[in-house]
């Protein structure tokens, strides 16, 4: 018995010493990794440089490359070297960014969740998906909570938010993303291959605003509308989001009004100007900057 209980001992240290070696292999490699970046930053990269900075050979150093020029974290030139992508400038802006629109946007979206009594969120494009950045709760899901959280990915077509940035992306960069769906029916009123995507798409161009039907998860309803940044590109979406018990679509667009305006009064913060020279109205103590859009007058229709 003693010897089976020494024996069972002496493996569980091997086995951990393995496992503590694997571990610091891996810390290595990144460390490597994230040297290996930085001086692409510095400088054009040979193979061999790249290979020493790794300390491996020449073919594994070539597939690390090819890993990394995948995510557009390093770009080959055309004389063979490596430098610096665009995706970490990219991940970079975004981080930046999202700091700057959650703090612009808080006060906008917890006056929006007072005035709807709904629960209340903003996304943006992160990468390649779309990520709750902020979200105010109402106090009718105590019981049912919804699954959304700040950090978490949403469907980028089976929900408002994600509908709404992918609306408005450059085509080019909406092919990238959806070239990489494998497009899933979760409800009957998932948009669950791209012509039908596409249709909607362009209806929410049209409109101004996007919804969700139940489209991933049934019992939830959703309303979106985009958030612009000085350059007037759609960069995030706020929406306005209830379970089915508490209010169904239609009596969600009631507060399309306000979510819009809401979405126009984060985007003023960020520096973007409707394309128009009238001056916004003092009198009119809740209407965002700019005259009245035509998602606004369509969106009227609901109340």
């Amino acid at each position: 018995m003693e010897r089976t209980i020494i024996a069972h001992i002496a493996m569980s240290r091997r086995s951990e010493g393995r496992r503590a070696r694997g571990d610091s292999a891996l810390s290595q490699s990144i460390r490597r990794a994230i040297d290996l970046i930085r001086r692409s930053a510095e400088h054009p990269l040979s193979l061999t440089e790249a290979a020493d900075v790794l300390g491996v050979h020449k073919s594994t150093a070539l597939r690390i490359l090819q890993t990394l020029e995948s995510a557009r974290f390093v770009r080959r030139t055309g004389a063979g070297t490596y430098v610096l992508g665009s995706g970490l400038i990219e991940l970079s802006e975004l981080a930046l960014g999202s700091m700057d629109l959650r703090q612009f946007a808080a006060t906008h979206l917890r006056v929006l969740q007072r005035e709807t009594g709904h629960t209340v969120h903003l996304a943006q494009l992160t990468g390649d998906e779309i990520i709750y950045i902020d979200k105010v709760d109402s106090p009718a899901f105590d019981a049912v909570k919804l699954p959304s959280r700040v950090g978490r990915a949403v469907s980028i077509y089976a929900s408002a938010v994600g509908k709404t940035i992918l609306a408005y992306l450059p085509a080019e960069e909406r092919d990238r993303l959806l070239s990489h769906v494998a497009f899933e029916r979760f409800t009957d009123t998932t948009f669950a291959d791209r012509d039908s995507l596409e249709a909607e798409l362009a209806r929410i161009r049209e409109h101004g605003w996007a919804t969700d039907n139940g489209e991933h998860d049934a019992y939830v309803m959703c309303v979106a509308a985009p958030v612009r940044d000085s350059r007037g590109r759609v960069m995030a979406a706020a929406s306005i989001t209830a379970i089915e018990v508490i209010s169904n679509l239609d009596q969600l667009k009631s507060s399309l009004p306000l979510l819009l305006e809401t979405a126009n009064r984060i985007s003023h913060e960020l520096g973007y100007t409707p394309p128009s020279s009238a001056e916004p109205d003092p009198s009119e103590e809740r209407r965002s900057v700019g005259q009245r859009t035509p998602a606004d007058a369509e969106a009227s229709q609901w109340i």
